[in-house]
């Protein structure tokens, strides 16, 4: 199997988990911050769909650029459960079309990817302030560090929703 397939394979198994979360939560529990540091289901559903669009829709697929990722992270409600899960899978189907269309000889390709550095350095937290509104990977890094974001993150979704339902069985399909 190609690395393009792996890596769909792979984030299209942890948004089938992320969407079974969203199933048992009420919209109160996706915004509920379970401290006032810590991020919601909400906000890492909406960072997750801005990060995927960044990196494959816009970066690999050459679609308009536009993401205010300080926005993903401050957000503290207004999209139901449904409507993340819409946001979700329509952002997939956006890079499923780009992801499949990849061939072996493309993943050395140099991608570049636009952000805004106004929106980025809001978020810094290290001593390091971005001064380019751009960095480039090539495409077989860039597909791994994003599967590996997407998994990271739906890790996330998973324990917090085992933090704020009291369910007997597992989650997702599977025990972990």
């Amino acid at each position: 199997m190609k690395l393009n397939q792996i890596v769909l394979n792979e984030m299209n198994k942890q948004l089938t988990r992320i969407e079974a979360c969203l199933d048992l939560l009420s919209d109160e529990q996706i915004w509920h911050r379970l401290k006032p540091n810590m991020n919601s289901i909400g906000n890492l559903c909406m960072h997750l769909a801005g990060n995927e669009y960044q990196h494959f829709v816009s970066g690999v697929g050459k679609e308009a650029f536009h993401r205010t990722r300080s926005a993903e992270f401050t957000i503290n409600d207004g999209l139901s459960g449904e409507k993340l899960i819409k946001l979700l899978k329509d952002v997939r189907q956006q890079s499923s079309g780009i992801l499949e269309n990849i061939t072996e000889s493309d993943l050395d390709t140099s991608i570049t990817i636009h952000f805004s550095i106004e929106d980025w350095n809001k978020m810094v937290v290290r001593p390091h302030i971005e001064t380019e509104s751009n960095y480039s990977r090539d495409l077989e890094t860039m597909l791994v560090q994003v599967c590996e974001h997407y998994s990271y993150h739906a890790g996330q979704i998973v324990i917090l929703t085992k933090l704020l339902i009291d369910a007997k069985d597992n989650l997702t399909g599977t025990y972990h």
